[in-house]
């Protein structure tokens, strides 16, 4: 990438911004009638989100066979109001887009742009860059990838990095240099303007930088190496194992995740994802992203890292196992897990009910007082 914006605050916001500077290049170019976003049925969920918040109608294209881009439909998509595609490579399924050059050529022989969703970079760090597939706009999730602090509602950051041609359209300030001194220019007529307050995450920005200059080329490398053999050893192992598949070309090597299906388990047992999640944790391991991507019926997202052993990944095929088993032998006691948990399985139906939801402990006393009178 020609340059980059760190002031993003997450992944999705980089999407947002990334979506933003789409939209104000094909206006710059007179071509603002380009309104539509393709995205493929496995995306995250953040993507068709965060076109639709920079107004772009979304478009969605299936996969194939394989788990990748159906090119064929791809094709079909396009016309001149494509503005863009938003792509993950490697994909959520943890399958690389093996089609990539010929995708981007598509989207620019319409004049569109390819942005780079780069939640899953981990599985291809230091191996293969972006730009050279043929993206034009990149977001890093620096909380993912560069292993500052994720989840627990942050913080984040994902900075954004454009191609030469988008670098007018990067949110104010920018940093420069005039020989002597660093300084920030807000004079910069084309740009989205500002899009966070101050400039950024810094704290994550600092730990990733860090992370970075400590690990060198070669340890990212080996980051990326480590966490698809390890995911790939994870298959392996449960390969066997009555009650799980492994959907699209279930024979292809993943990367740095794979996305197992319960839809057997489910259908000669009744027990779910879902049931299989909550035995998890009554086992005292981490459940996984469940029923994500929505290609794959009764999911199970599962993404070992770089630094995981082999022994933990024993442990979590051999847990794996005993629920796969118990789910044959005696169905309602998965369905019945959590037991072991300091709270049991919720009602989801009343929790998420408008009489039940309590958005703030103010609203809670209100209601409160509101029985008690």
């Amino acid at each position: 990438m020609y340059r980059f914006t760190l002031q993003p605050a997450a992944g999705a916001h980089g999407e947002y911004v990334g979506c933003l500077i789409i939209r104000a290049y094909h206006k710059f170019r007179g071509e603002g009638f380009r309104d539509e976003m393709i995205i493929p049925d496995s995306a995250h969920g953040t993507n068709p989100a965060s076109a639709a918040m920079a107004g772009f109608k979304v478009v969605v294209v299936p996969s194939d066979e394989k788990g990748c881009v159906d090119l064929k439909a791809l094709k079909s998509a396009v016309s001149e109001r494509t503005a863009g595609l938003m792509l993950t490579n490697p994909n959520t399924l943890g399958i690389f887009e093996e089609n990539i050059v010929e995708i981007a050529e598509v989207i620019h022989d319409v004049g569109g742009l390819l942005y780079y969703d780069g939640a899953n970079l981990n599985g291809i760090l230091g191996i293969v860059r972006p730009g050279d597939m043929g993206f034009d706009i990149v977001h890093l999730n620096l909380h993912k990838t560069f292993s500052t602090p994720h989840g627990g509602g942050g913080p984040g950051s994902g900075p954004i990095g454009v191609k030469e041609k988008l670098e007018p359209f990067l949110p104010v300030p920018v940093v420069e240099f005039d020989g002597k001194r660093y300084y920030l220019n807000y004079d910069r007529p084309l740009s989205i303007g500002k899009v966070r307050s101050f400039y950024g995450n810094f704290a994550v920005i600092v730990k990733a930088a860090a992370y970075i200059l400590s690990m060198g080329a070669q340890g990212l490398r080996a980051a990326a190496e480590l966490s698809t053999v390890n995911t790939n050893y994870f298959l392996k192992c449960m390969s066997n194992v009555k009650g799980y598949s492994l959907p699209y070309d279930p024979g292809k090597p993943r990367k740095h995740e794979c996305v197992l299906s319960a839809e057997p388990m489910e259908r000669e047992t009744g027990v779910r994802a879902l049931d299989v999640a909550k035995a998890l944790l009554d086992r005292g391991l981490h459940a996984p992203t469940m029923y994500f991507p929505l290609i794959v019926k009764e999911a199970l997202m599962i993404e070992f890292t770089d630094t995981e052993t082999k022994e933990n990944i024993d442990a979590y095929v051999k847990v794996l196992k005993e629920i796969s088993d118990e789910a044959y032998s005696n169905p309602s006691t998965v369905k019945s897990s959590p037991r072991n948990t300091s709270v049991g399985r919720l009602d989801d139906v009343k929790a998420n009910h408008p009489r039940f939801l309590v958005p703030s402990w103010k609203v809670y006393m209100r209601r409160l007082k509101g029985a008690g009178g």
